[in-house]
């Protein structure tokens, strides 16, 4: 079976380990990484690192598994804006977040809940400009945010409520928010996913 580079970084890095440990020198380690970044075969990945300790070369050695996307990745994007000029939007229940979705508040509110939504694609930026208003963004605690945004005279930040303690899942979606907050507040507040009661 052909090696990918993933396997071969794999294994790599099992050799700089070994030479970390005092079990290879450091010439060793260049010459089989030679060997390594010079194989087109999972089994020429195999030799460089028969003879260290505690290391299964069959299961060094097996391909690459990619990465499980999360199951709310995917669909069609939803809207890419929010606005509320001396009122309110709400985006809330099951929605697709686009890659880029632009929030802003002048002299209102506008509320986020992701808690039910899906994502286009993995990665997604909020930028949220709030100025004499405010943004709360409500996102589930089983995803990956984070926040960089700015206050001059308001407030930028990110909360937990509802005990938030587990780290979010392998492949879980990834949000940034960023932004400013201008004698107003963005705020961005992690709480439990809703969970759907049984019918």
């Amino acid at each position: 079976m052909r090696a990918s580079n993933a396997d071969r970084e794999r294994v790599a890095q099992i050799l700089h380990n070994a030479m970390s440990e005092g079990r290879i020198t450091v010439e060793e380690l260049e010459e089989r990484l030679d060997t390594v970044y010079g194989a087109k075969t999972l089994a020429e990945l195999e030799p460089p690192i028969a003879d260290l300790p505690n290391v299964a070369a069959a299961t060094a050695v097996q391909p690459a598994q990619p990465r499980a996307l999360d199951n709310r990745i995917g669909g069609a994007p939803g809207s890419q804006a929010s606005v509320a000029v001396m009122s309110g939007a709400s985006r809330k229940g099951n929605w697709v977040l686009p890659p880029q979705h632009n929030s802003f508040a002048f002299w209102g509110g506008v509320d986020i809940d992701l808690r039910s939504a899906r994502f286009a694609e993995r990665q997604s930026t909020i930028t949220a400009v709030a100025i004499m208003g405010g943004i709360d963004i409500v996102v589930p605690d089983d995803i990956v945010v984070e926040v960089n945004g700015v206050g001059f005279m308001g407030a930028f930040e990110s909360q937990e409520r509802g005990g938030v303690s587990q780290p979010p899942p392998p492949g879980a979606p990834v949000l940034k928010v960023n932004g400013f907050a201008f004698w107003g507040a963005v705020t961005v507040i992690r709480k439990p996913r809703k969970r759907e009661l049984p019918g």
